[in-house]
């Protein structure tokens, strides 16, 4: 992988997510498939500018839906959870808005 916005795709923003981010300072990202730990971490440090103390990986299978008869199957994906490094301030995803 060569650039960091191209690692990291989004913020996954659910209410687990909230959650982790709030009490364990732990942030989840949609990554690419392909993307390891390594280059995880250097993209978030490139990109946000923060010290990662840890990365852990989960393959998120698509599901399959249907519509009326017709069967399709969402992509599968990766998430990243993402252990900010001790006294890191957060990130904040809508600091604009």
């Amino acid at each position: 992988m060569s650039r960091a916005r191209d690692i990291v795709r989004r913020p996954v923003i659910t209410e687990k997510s909230t959650i982790a981010k709030d009490e364990q300072n732990t942030l989840c990202f949609e990554v690419h498939p392909s993307a390891n730990k390594i280059e995880i971490r250097q993209a978030i440090q490139e990109i946000f500018g923060v010290r990662v103390a840890e990365v852990r990986l989960a393959n998120v299978r698509g599901k399959v839906k249907r519509v009326g008869r017709n069967m399709g199957r969402r992509p599968d994906w990766r998430k990243a959870y993402v252990k900010l490094a001790p006294g890191e301030k957060t990130i904040e995803y809508f600091e604009g808005t």
